[in-house]
């Protein structure tokens, strides 16, 4: 059985969340909040497949 790699797992949960706030600020209609919450999700999740792609290359 693999072991759980929690930094991801909170990463992966961090962008979940951001995205979650996306629907809240959409529900709120506040523009700057929509973009700013789908901005950092996609960052965070671009920095995670970063992440993933060199832990695969080592």
């Amino acid at each position: 059985m693999k072991t759980i790699n929690f930094p991801m797992l909170l990463l992966a949960c961090l962008v979940i969340l951001m995205f979650v706030g996306c629907g809240v600020a959409i529900a709120l209609r506040n523009v700057w909040l929509i973009a700013l919450f789908i901005f950092l999700g996609f960052a965070f999740m671009g920095y995670g497949i970063s992440l993933k792609r060199k832990k695969s290359d080592i």
